[in-house]
């Protein structure tokens, strides 16, 4: 057995792989990936502007599509959706085997809309009509705006994946506009799902940078440890909050929990191990989603053991050092949110641009 497949058979997290691109669905890739130990895919306006953008494996359907005169965006939305339901059935057998834990496919409505809170409603509802699956993620960033939509969608019985998450204060908002979801919505429950996607490595990049500024020898000893922390106390979050009376209550209808989702776990600094925040973020009813290489690295040669709640002094010990030092960890956090829809955002337009360039070519060719 791989690490991938102990990963979830002995420690109850389940491995997903952070990428979807055309090549995977038809060289018969995914399917490897899933045979392998992978258990859901998560995607991104950043993960589908590479995949497009970057190749001619989209540009016949493309091409199809605006010469039937469909506008750039509702073309993208088309070549997304194909390979979105193409990834739902590889993955709908560990859907159904899983009893609808896992075996999801996320897609994110337009990073445009992270303020927005009527127009992620409406996508998000849009989404979940036009590709009907059960096993469908619809990703909304975890925003202020974010939140009441959040919680009409779960009151809708919408699956939803929660993402760009950073701070305790927001996860511990974006349980609560769970809960009120599943309090609103009608009769079973076992159909609804949700994870909550916590960002880690982009924790370390900020705070590490904010270390080196500051410069001290204090300062410098705590780089690399920020993101596990935090990630290691939104665990506690997590335990905490679904657990007594109110959360009995919904159970007894069939709710399931929202499970965390450590996201952003591919190591940026090649001063750290590679696999650094899959090792010490690995416990039961959470998610964690790497890109191919840590993947691949974690099967390989990652560290199997129940970590993600084994030192939460340590964790809380890590927090008061960093804010001793002078580091602002509700600065750091507000920051990253900040910049994560802004990057999501920049790549949906690169990508809107791209494409309506090569419609442009197209037409010249034609």
């Amino acid at each position: 057995m791989g690490n991938l497949r102990a990963l979830h058979d002995e420690y109850d997290q389940s491995p997903w792989l952070d990428n979807l691109k055309r090549g995977y669905l038809t060289s018969g890739q995914l399917q490897e990936w899933i045979d392998r130990g992978v258990r859901g895919i998560t995607s991104n306006p950043t993960i589908f502007q590479k995949a497009i953008a970057g190749g001619s494996d989209y540009d016949e359907q493309f091409a199809s599509l605006t010469q039937a005169g469909d506008s750039v965006t509702d073309s993208y939305w088309k070549l997304v959706t194909q390979d979105i339901e193409a990834a739902l059935a590889a993955l709908r057998p560990v859907y159904d085997e899983s009893g609808g834990v896992d075996g999801f496919v996320s897609v994110e409505v337009a990073p445009e809309l992270a303020n927005d809170t009527q127009g992620t409603i409406d996508s998000a509802r849009h989404l979940h009509e036009t590709i009907d699956q059960p096993n469908l993620y619809v990703k909304i960033p975890g925003t202020k705006a974010g939140l009441p939509a959040i919680q009409q969608m779960i009151a809708e019985r919408r699956s939803i994946n929660v993402t760009l998450l950073f701070s305790l204060e927001r996860y511990g908002e974006v349980i609560e506009a769970y809960l009120a979801g599943l309090e609103a919505a009608e009769g079973d429950l076992s159909a609804v799902s949700s994870v909550a996607s916590f960002f880690v490595s982009r924790v370390d990049t900020e705070v590490d940078r904010r270390l080196d500024a500051i410069g001290t020898d204090e300062a410098k000893a705590l780089k690399g440890k920020a993101a596990v922390a935090n990630a290691q106390l939104a665990y506690q979050l997590f335990l905490e909050r679904f657990d007594g009376p109110r959360w009995d209550a919904l159970v007894a209808r069939g709710a399931k929990v929202q499970r965390p989702l450590w996201a952003s776990t591919s190591t940026k600094n090649p001063d750290f191990p590679d696999t650094l925040y899959v090792d010490t973020l690995i416990g039961p009813h959470t998610v964690n989603t790497m890109p191919d290489q840590t993947l691949l690295d974690f099967d390989d040669h990652g560290t199997l053991a129940r970590t993600v709640d084994a030192d939460v002094d340590e964790a809380k010990a890590t927090m008061a050092a960093l804010k001793a030092v002078g580091v602002d960890i509700d600065d750091v956090t507000r920051v990253l949110e900040e910049e994560g829809v802004s990057s999501f955002t920049k790549s949906f337009d690169e990508l809107l641009d791209a494409l309506s360039t090569k419609a442009e070519a197209l037409r010249g060719g034609a």
